[in-house]
């Protein structure tokens, strides 16, 4: 498969710039890829396209504010660095993407912050991809220090300032530890989770961390040789036997968020959603076999995005790029802050490229 196959023409217009005032009343594509069945809706209708003993699973990962613009205390030059995950046995020390990365080599001292807030920094290690080893020269936790002079990392799509920053948070989010938000779950908000409970849908959450990954384009010419980053995830004892339930009562369990359906695959590659916690570079893109998501509630992606690619191996390419194509013709809201899609049912379109 070439990623060329992924591509799709989008209006830049249609990229949403920022979120609507009420979270729920974007719009809500309804797929069934199995019947070829669309319907146009809006998002706090959901209600309406579930059913009581539906599975719900959401990631609770919660965005820092990860984005830190530094300083070289000898030349004034700025750097801006992106947290993305702690060294486990290097205390108070980072991977984190520099930018401009030419410019930020090993033995380099850095400073975040002014006055007596500020925070002095050192770069220990190089790896590939601009990625730097950076020790935090402080008693406060890095967590901390990101939380008081970070910013929230919205994708280089974005190009408006947020001013809400709680709005680049789902209202359920929890674990800090994402560089980015699992976006399909922005669309809920407290009373339509509620409304959800009254109607008998169950709601249950995993963790997955959100990594550098989401803000790189595919650099690969074919599908395959594509690497995901990895990512830490959990799988809650509670969720996993929800989950398994469901699936041996064959109840439905629908993913909010291409993170929460990684997680279920990652966990589930035996058909048994397995109470655990690790690392996953899993990469879903047509011919993969699912054992567990039966449905996905999700926003529209980038073109030729590993995203995308999950979202044509459920419904098949071709009525992937149909569907994208009704929902820019009906100018739909494209990407983080934009409009929803959920996909009812996946279609059995292993090994094909098409429903």
């Amino acid at each position: 498969m070439r990623v060329e196959d992924f591509d799709y023409e989008l209006p830049e217009h249609l990229i949403a710039q920022q979120p609507l005032p009420e979270r729920d009343q974007s719009r809500l594509l309804v797929v069934d890829p199995v019947d070829r069945v669309v319907r146009h809706r809006i998002f706090a209708e959901i209600v309406e396209e579930l059913n009581p003993g539906d599975v719900l699973v959401m990631n609770d990962s919660r965005v820092l504010p990860a984005r830190l613009h530094a300083f070289k205390p000898d030349t004034g030059g700025h750097v801006e660095l992106l947290l993305v995950r702690p060294v486990d046995d290097q205390p108070n020390t980072w991977q984190c993407l520099a930018r401009p990365a030419k410019r930020v080599r090993a033995g380099h001292r850095l400073v975040v912050g002014e006055g007596d807030g500020r925070v002095e920094m050192e770069v220990v290690g190089e790896e590939d991809e601009g990625i730097r080893l950076v020790r935090f020269h402080t008693n406060e936790s890095v967590i901390d220090v990101a939380h008081r002079l970070g910013e929230m990392p919205l994708p280089p799509y974005i190009h408006e300032k947020l001013e809400d920053q709680e709005r680049y948070q789902t209202v359920y989010a929890k674990r800090v530890g994402s560089v980015a938000a699992p976006t399909a779950g922005l669309h809920f908000t407290e009373r339509l989770l509620q409304k959800l409970r009254d109607k008998g849908v169950q709601l249950c959450h995993v963790t997955l961390h959100v990594g550098i990954g989401t803000f790189r384009p595919v650099q690969v010419e074919n599908v395959e040789e594509h690497r995901m980053h990895s990512e830490w995830y959990e799988v809650s004892p509670e969720t996993a036997e929800m989950v398994n339930q469901a699936k041996s009562e064959g109840r439905p369990v629908i993913a909010v968020g291409t993170t929460a359906l990684r997680t279920l695959e990652a966990a589930g590659q035996s058909g048994v959603l397995e109470a655990k916690q690790g690392e996953t570079d899993i990469f879903i893109y047509p011919g993969f076999k699912f054992h567990i998501m039966d449905g996905l509630i999700t926003n529209f992606h980038l073109p030729k995005s590993t995203l995308f690619m999950l979202v044509c191996a459920i419904m098949g390419t071709d009525y992937a790029k149909a569907v994208y194509r009704e929902a820019v013709e009906r100018s739909y809201r494209f990407f983080s802050f934009g409009d929803a899609m959920f996909i009812k049912r996946r279609a059995d379109v292993a090994g094909t490229s098409e429903v």
